[in-house]
This record gives structure tokens, C-alpha cells and sequence, in this order.
């Protein structure tokens, strides 16, 4: 296990350096720059390129990426010239709010989503079972962001019950009751959104899963010999149906955090996935290329994690 986790984090490396260098190629190759479209107009050309020569943005591209890399090996990301403040401040402000709403998106995933493919796959083709995976084919074909609208619409504006914008109530202390429940209630809507079709994958995941094993010859002994049947599925079908889902919890939580950009746009969530469309928007290229590759190394760290939690979840596999 060890060995297997050291080997996989050393194969990580030359993928995060092929993936850097291939995002600020084509960062590169966009037309304008960082300070397109945000210089006064009325500001000299000369002094407009010479804000260029000394931002370094008249190099050949192989040039900045090396100026770049170089920065970020002694722990300075570059400063964004949008906002005006180090990338990795700017970037440290939305990131506890994306691992918020990604925390509780999962939360309501596994909460919902277990339940529900037990009951689907103990009752096939049932009433029930049929109403279960109606809704996961309808989630299916249904994208976030509808969902995410028809929510805001039907809770947010018409009923009036949760907030339709923002991460936390202005005025408020940070750190106070008030505050923290004020968090707590921005994050219902949004994470609910998410979790409505995060969820289907789970269900049909888990329901599939129970079906083929409650047909498995170990399954007809135990009650052959008398097992009470909510031990059989408790005990049985359900720790053997569930490893598909262990399999793929790596990918599901690095996703959350780097596939809400949508519902953060919606709800007008502070998140990494708005800034990193604002990032694109206003050329702020230097905030952009961090941020992608942080989403590679979670992409790369969640496969990881997956094969961990496999392993050890089945006795059978052993990772060496």
C-alpha cells in the first residue's frame, strides 16, 4: 500500500508539468492579454508598453512559463493584475466557500442517495423502485443548471425561504453564532442543487450493485440457513454492493470541488468556479493557470484516493 502510494504521488508530478505547460501554451495563444481592455484609454502607448516589458508580457511564451514555474517553486504565484493583490490571497478568499459548499454537497449525496438505491434495488420493480430511477433518468438528461434554477425560482424568489445570492449575510462577525448559521443557510440552496443530480449516479450505482448480488449463490445460503432478511441485505448485499461507489468517492469529492462552477454562478456564490470564469473573462491569466492546475492535481488526487478506499473496503484487493 505504501509502496503503490508513493509510486502513484512520483507519477503525479510529470502530469501536473504536462498539464502546466499545456494550459499556458494555450493561455498564451488567446487573443489580448492581462491588461487588455483594463487600461484607461487615454493613458500614453508608450507607457502602456512599457507597463508590458516590465510585466514580462512581451516574452516568448517558453520565457514566462519558465519565469513562472520558477516563481511558484519559492511559493510566489504571481500577483493578479485584476484584483490587484497576490493570486494566492485571491484565491485563498473563495476556497474555504467552494470546500464548504462541496462538504455539504457531499453530505447530502451520500445521505439521499444510499437510502435511496437500498430501497430501489431491495424493492425492483416495484412502484417504488420505479419512481426512484424515473427521477435518476430524468437527472440524467436534466443539466445542473436547470435544476439549480428551478430551485432559486421555487425557494428562493416564490417562497422566499432561503437566500437567493452571496455566502453570508453582510454586517455579521465572522466567527459569531449568527454568522456561522448565516453561512449554514446560503448553503442549503446551493448545495441542494448540486446534490438533486449528484445523487443519480449513487442511486443507479448502488441499485445495480444490489440486484446482482442478492442473486449470488452466498446470498441464497445465508437464508437457507434461517438469516433474518434485514441482516442478509445489512450485512451481505450491502457491504458488496457498495464498492462500486467506494471505487469512484475520490472522483466524486475532487469533482464537487472543481464542477460547482455553474450553481456558484446562479446563486452568485463566491466560489473558486466563479473566479475562475471571471479569471478567463478579464484575461487574469495569472489566477486562471493556478487554478487549473489545482483542478489537475485534485483530478489526479482523487483517482488516488479511489484506489485507496478500494482497497481497503475489499478484502480482496490488496494494492502492494
Amino acid at each position: 500500500m505504501l509502496k503503490f502510494t508513493i509510486r502513484r504521488l512520483l507519477i503525479t508530478f510529470p502530469q501536473l508539468v504536462i498539464l502546466s505547460v499545456l494550459v499556458f501554451i494555450m493561455g498564451s495563444m488567446m487573443p489580448g492579454d492581462a491588461l487588455s481592455g483594463l487600461i484607461d484609454p487615454n493613458i500614453p502607448r508608450e507607457a502602456i508598453e512599457a507597463k508590458r516589458e516590465a510585466l514580462g508580457l512581451n516574452n516568448p511564451w517558453y520565457i514566462q512559463y519558465r519565469d513562472w514555474v520558477f516563481a511558484m517553486f519559492q511559493g510566489d504565484f504571481g500577483t493578479s493584475i485584476f484584483h490587484q493583490r497576490p493570486v494566492i490571497d485571491v484565491i485563498g478568499d473563495r476556497l474555504m466557500n467552494t470546500v464548504w459548499l462541496s462538504l455539504f454537497s457531499t453530505i447530502l449525496i451520500y445521505l439521499l442517495g444510499l437510502p435511496l438505491g437500498l430501497v430501489s434495488g431491495r424493492y425492483n420493480d416495484s412502484l417504488l423502485d420505479n419512481a426512484i430511477t424515473g427521477y435518476t433518468y430524468l437527472g440524467f438528461a436534466t443539466p445542473q443548471f436547470i435544476f439549480g434554477l428551478v430551485i432559486l425560482w421555487v425557494f428562493g424568489y416564490n417562497l422566499g425561504w432561503f437566500p437567493t445570492g452571496g455566502s453570508v449575510a453582510p454586517g455579521l462577525e465572522p466567527g459569531s453564532l449568527d454568522y456561522i448559521l448565516s453561512k449554514i443557510n446560503h448553503l442549503i440552496l446551493p448545495s441542494f442543487a448540486i446534490a438533486l443530480i449528484g445523487l443519480v449516479g449513487t442511486v443507479q450505482y448502488l441499485r445495480s450493485g444490489i440486484i446482482e448480488t442478492k442473486q449470488k449463490d452466498f446470498i441464497i445460503l445465508a437464508r437457507a440457513k434461517g438469516v433474518k432478511e434485514s441482516a442478509v441485505y445489512n450485512r451481505h448485499v450491502f457491504r458488496n454492493s457498495i464498492l462500486p461507489i467506494a471505487a469512484f468517492f475520490g472522483y466524486e469529492i475532487t469533482a464537487l470541488l472543481g464542477g460547482s462552477i455553474f450553481i456558484e454562478m446562479i446563486y452568485s456564490y463566491p466560489g473558486m468556479g466563479r473566479l475562475f470564469l471571471d479569471s478567463i473573462s478579464t484575461r487574469d491569466f495569472s489566477v486562471a493557470n493556478v487554478l487549473i492546475l489545482f483542478y489537475g492535481f485534485l483530478a489526479i488526487l482523487g483517482a488516488l484516493i479511489s484506489d485507496i478506499i478500494l482497497s481497503i473496503v475489499d478484502p480482496r484487493i490488496r494494492i502492494k
